[in-house]
């Protein structure tokens, strides 16, 4: 059976091979690629894998023979990812020409947030041989962008802002217009796969001909080793796995931050990822966006500079140590679908609070697997997880701090009761994220739409 995968990113076994700076975005691809191709010989898969290149290796084509003496086909399509609100029609030609090289049985489609799925499902003549995983929809999440940011803020251009065409306003807008891509790209497909409530409720919405499948995620393979424990973790460390953009609710986090700080005055809250708040240097000032300036705003007015701290760019094991390290994770996120962070935090055992936005309740489960808090919610996002819709207007900004601070405090106040929810967490996690499993529904998906 031949599977081409249409993917957002150059897989790292293709960079290094190339000798490219690998990516640290979507590591659970690898780790799905590394079992098919470990097994090729009997699951008899020939994988290809295509991926955006810059524009002088559009039309890249490789068999890379690895060690285990596996087979990896690779194509490179230009595309300009960071426009991915410009949808280039001459990426059908490009993948077009992909297809009919490789001549695939199976389309597989990560990710519904680029033009190339589009253009894939498009150009396909047999919809029904192409599956499209849905991992976020931008559509949806264009209604929450602003979540609870002041109007100033919301309409306030830096230089960095003017200069990219990036500001709030437009943010939004490029995230809308992603949106109307990707509902057509579901439109097109004849199968779906996803994993929670939430993305099931849209695509069905979108496409209710198309066969949906679930599958859950599996997760970069040095989180499956080792596990958090009360005693090597630092007290009242907070992780964030990001907070670059308004939607991971960063906001939320610091404002909720000083009430924290009346009971555990040594709290801190540590966020993967580039500052965003930095304004030292010249160079500092000419790039902060809008956002860094709201949340440097923030910083200063609470005098929490030496209780926030951004800690760069991380790999997987720099991830893992920093989970570890914590005392608890957060995700705070305006909306989600199944952030690949808390399962990651679920899987070591650690004691998470989350939101209960997009299709996070459907992995994890309040008051067994940690902390559920009643989030930021808006109207205009007409799905719920419980099933009741009464959600009339926009969610109050002090509401959803109010919640998020209690539920904060409630894991930091209980040890026992913080060690529990870890280990449900991780129990829950290693069957949601079971490696066999996850492979084995892969595999029966691939060959029930390989003979339609």
């Amino acid at each position: 059976m031949r599977v081409l995968w249409v993917c957002n990113i150059m897989l790292p076994v293709i960079a290094e091979h190339l000798g490219l700076a690998a990516s640290n975005k979507e590591g659970w691809l690898s780790g799905l690629a590394d079992i098919i191709l470990s097994r090729q010989q009997e699951n008899g898969i020939e994988l290809g894998i295509a991926f955006p290149v810059e524009q002088d290796r559009n039309g890249y084509r490789e068999t890379i023979h690895l060690k285990n003496g596996s087979a990896l086909n690779c194509f490179g399509f230009f595309e300009d990812v960071t426009n991915a609100e410009s949808y280039d029609q001459a990426l059908e030609h490009r993948i077009e020409k992909i297809l009919k090289e490789f001549s695939p049985d199976v389309i597989h489609c990560f990710g519904t947030e680029y033009g190339h799925t589009l253009a894939t499902t498009k150009v396909c003549q047999r919809p029904e041989r192409v599956l499209v995983g849905i991992q976020g929809l931008c559509a949806v999440y264009a209604n929450a962008y602003m979540a609870s940011l002041p109007e100033k803020v919301r309409k306030s251009v830096t230089l960095r802002d003017w200069l990219k065409k990036d500001s709030l306003v437009k943010q939004k807008q490029k995230f809308a217009v992603r949106g109307e891509h990707e509902k057509e790209a579901v439109k097109h497909a004849g199968n779906i796969t996803g994993r929670t409530g939430w993305d099931r409720y849209y695509a069905m919405e979108w496409n209710p001909d198309a066969c949906y499948y679930t599958m859950n995620e599996t997760l970069r393979s040095n989180f499956y080793t080792g596990q958090w424990a009360y005693e090597t973790c630092e007290p009242a460390r907070i992780f964030l796995s990001q907070g670059d953009y308004p939607l991971k609710g960063l906001h939320y986090m610091l404002l909720a931050l000083p009430g924290i700080l009346k009971k555990y005055p040594d709290a801190k809250v540590c966020v993967a990822g580039s500052s965003l708040v930095a304004d030292k240097t010249l160079k500092d000032k000419i790039k902060i966006s809008a956002y860094g300036r709201y949340l440097r705003t923030i910083i200063r007015e609470y005098r929490l500079e030496n209780h926030v701290e951004f800690l760069g760019r991380l790999t997987a094991q720099q991830m893992k140590e920093q989970y570890l390290k914590a005392n608890v994770y957060v995700c705070c996120s305006t909306l989600e679908n199944s952030p690949n962070s808390l399962g990651e935090a679920m899987l070591l055992g650690m004691p998470c609070v989350s939101a209960d936005v997009g299709g996070i309740p459907s992995l994890f489960t309040d008051g067994v697997d940690g902390i559920l808090y009643r989030g930021y919610h808006v109207p205009e996002n007409k799905y719920c997880h419980n099933g009741v819709c009464d959600v009339s207007e926009e969610s109050g900004l002090n509401d959803v701090i109010k919640n998020l601070q209690r539920a904060v405090l409630n894991m930091l106040d209980s040890r026992e009761q913080a060690v529990k929810y870890g280990k449900n967490a991780r129990k829950h996690a290693l069957l949601t994220h079971n490696q066999e499993k996850n492979y084995e529904r892969m595999l029966e998906i691939y060959t029930e739409i390989s003979q339609k």
